[in-house]
Order: structure tokens, then C-alpha cells, then sequence
């Protein structure tokens, strides 16, 4: 039996029952793909799943979904980015060597880990070329969140756009949408994030430590926000009287497949969608970036890598649309090309 090594959720609880273990490396049935990993993801959605911090109203559906005593699936993680290893006997749309980027199943998870089988039906494309895997994998989450909200407000060119929120994986890659499409962009964030969002296209700044949103005298086309912890009647308030206001918490849950994610890897690929990271860790340190993002205050995205022969992406110049800071965490033989990147409001 072929083994593998796996972050492994030993119970609901904090970072520390996190735990590397050596487990059966998976075989692909017939119309699965054997997806080598480089790189996932911790979200705060991650943090909320392995300690069960959840509203009481949905304790009881969520154990019954998740795990009554301890999670039904140990193996955690839902955005990965890698290379197909191996395929099964009856799948069309995928070869062997392809580097990918994809989620995995709802309630079966599996990311943390060297290796995951998907079918090839599920959300899977192909890995932007013009960026490396950890980057990759930090599109997808933030991306097809921000597009799916987006579009259910019906944005526009010319829109005026609230962005509450706006430093974190899913705000940032709002404003850079709101970007593209034509939009006027007022950012919500700590004043030491105006400069990251700026960067990426945002047009007006407010420091929600500074200035309480509801005495924005200002009115907009779309109120989004994008990290839920502005209540609807305030929210609404804000908006034009045609205008729509989203939130992540209280307007749907984010719906998106293998079209948005190509849709996503066209524009990463033209330079208008660019990975944002705030910390990358070796897998090792699994059990550090959850203890960083519980914190509440991570800044775009927080990745791990997997990638032990080439740990640490290039850093790239600005105009070539790629992430130019970062900050990696040694260990071991991982090299370190970067420094932090500013610092936020959570997504």
C-alpha cells in the first residue's frame, strides 16, 4: 500500500489537532484524475470548519453535516493547484503532466494533502501559465466569490462601488473585478491597507477605525461586503434607489464552476486578475497559518506550499502582473525571497 503524508483533523478544537500523518495515497477510479498537490489554501472558512466556531442556529445541521464528534472528513482543504499524475480509464478532458488548478467536492475536502483524486467533472482547470502554483491557488476562492456577488448586483461600467472589507481574499479581488468592469471603487479598510488596495484599482479610501459607516454621506450602485459584519438595514442605507446591496453572510451562497474559473485564469492571463498573498508557509507549518488567519487580520490570501523543489515563487516585476512582496516562513531547506505585504482587514 502506497503511503502519503496528510494534514489530519483529529478533532474539532484549535490549530494544534492538526497533525501530519502518513495515509493511503489514492488511485483514481474510471472517470477520476490523480492530481499531485503544490499548493492550497487557509481561509478563515478552513479555521471555522476544523474548530467549529459556528452560529448556534446551525450547530445541530452542521455536526449532522460535518461530523458529530469529530470530522467525518479528516482530511481537510478545498482549493488546490498542481499536475495531473495520473488519470482513469474513461476520463476525455485531461492528460497526464497538465498543471491544474481546482476545488474539491463539497463535504469531502482532502486539499491537505500530497496527493487528492477528483473527478474530472468537477471545478478543475487549467493553471494560469503566466503564474506559479502557490499563486495559482490563491485566485480561485476570493475570484469566484467576488465574480458570482458581482454579477447577482448586476454591476456595470460606471458603477459606483462600496467594497466593505476591501483588503482581504475576497474584497481584493472585488476591487480588482470592480476594475475591470468600469467601475468607481471606494475601498473600506485600516489605513495602513489604502496603499495594497490602491494598487490593485482602488479609487477612494475609508478607515473603518476612523469613520463609522453609517455616516458615509455617500450613496453607491453596489454596497458589497465582502467579509459580512455590516447588517443589512445598514447596508442598505448606502445604496441608490435602484442601487443593490450584497453581502457574503446574507446574499446566497457564492455559486461558480469550471466556466468562472477559466474566466478568471483568461483575465489572471491578460494581467487584469493578479494573485495577492499575504504569508506563504511549508506544509509543515500547517498548524502556523491557521493560528495567522484565526487572528482575523490576514491581508489577500494565505497559502501552502507543497512544492519542496521550488518552495518560494519567483518574484516578478509589477507590470508583468505578478505579486512582487511576500513573506515565506523557513524550515528546513525552504528558501525565502520576500517581505511582508502590508497589512488588514480580513476576508
Amino acid at each position: 500500500m502506497e503511503k502519503m503524508k496528510a494534514i489530519v483533523c483529529t478533532k474539532y478544537g484549535p490549530p494544534e489537532v492538526l497533525k501530519i500523518m502518513d495515509v493511503e495515497k489514492p488511485s483514481p477510479r474510471h472517470n477520476e484524475v490523480l492530481i499531485k498537490i503544490y499548493a492550497t489554501t487557509v481561509s478563515s472558512g478552513d479555521c471555522r470548519m476544523r474548530s467549529f466556531k459556528v452560529p448556534f442556529s446551525l450547530w445541530l445541521p452542521a455536526r449532522i453535516a460535518l461530523g458529530l464528534i469529530k470530522p467525518r472528513k479528516p482530511i481537510q482543504g478545498l482549493w488546490l493547484s498542481g499536475k495531473i499524475e495520473k488519470t482513469g480509464t474513461e476520463t476525455m478532458k485531461f492528460s497526464v503532466n497538465q498543471q491544474i488548478y481546482a476545488r474539491t467536492l463539497d463535504l469531502k475536502l482532502g486539499a491537505y494533502a500530497e496527493y487528492i483524486c477528483l473527478p474530472e467533472d468537477c471545478i478543475i482547470g487549467l493553471k494560469p501559465k503566466n503564474i506559479t502554483y502557490e499563486e495559482a491557488v490563491s485566485i480561485p476562492f476570493g475570484g469566484i466569490t467576488a465574480l458570482y456577488f458581482l454579477r447577482k448586483a448586476n454591476i456595470k461600467k460606471g458603477d459606483k462601488v462600496l467594497i466593505y472589507g476591501a483588503s482581504g481574499s475576497v474584497g481584493i479581488s472585488a476591487v480588482q473585478l470592480c476594475k475591470y468592469f468600469g467601475a468607481e471603487i471606494h475601498a473600506v479598510c485600516s489605513t495602513e491597507n489604502f496603499e495594497l488596495v490602491g494598487k490593485y484599482g482602488a479609487d477612494r479610501f475609508i478607515d473603518y477605525k476612523k469613520e463609522n459607516i453609517c455616516d458615509i454621506k455617500d450613496r453607491f450602485d453596489i454596497v458589497f461586503d465582502a467579509v459580512g459584519k455590516i447588517n443589512k438595514s445598514t447596508g442598505e442605507k448606502l445604496i441608490m434607489e435602484k442601487g443593490n446591496y450584497i453581502s457574503v453572510m446574507t446574499s446566497g451562497h457564492a455559486q461558480g464552476g469550471s466556466t468562472e474559473l477559466n474566466y478568471l485564469t483568461e483575465l489572471v492571463e491578460k494581467g487584469y486578475l493578479k494573485p495577492v498573498i499575504d504569508k506563504c508557509y511549508p506544509f509543515e507549518q500547517m498548524v502556523e497559518a491557521h493560528r495567522y488567519v484565526e487572528r482575523g487580520h490576514k491581508k489577500g490570501n494565505v497559502v501552502i506550499s507543497l512544492n519542496n523543489d521550488n518552495y518560494m515563487f519567483n518574484v516578478h516585476n509589477q507590470d508583468k502582473g505578478t505579486l512582487k512582496n511576500h513573506t515565506s516562513h523557513k524550515q528546513g531547506n525552504f528558501n525565502s525571497t520576500g517581505q511582508d505585504i502590508y497589512g488588514g482587514v480580513q476576508a
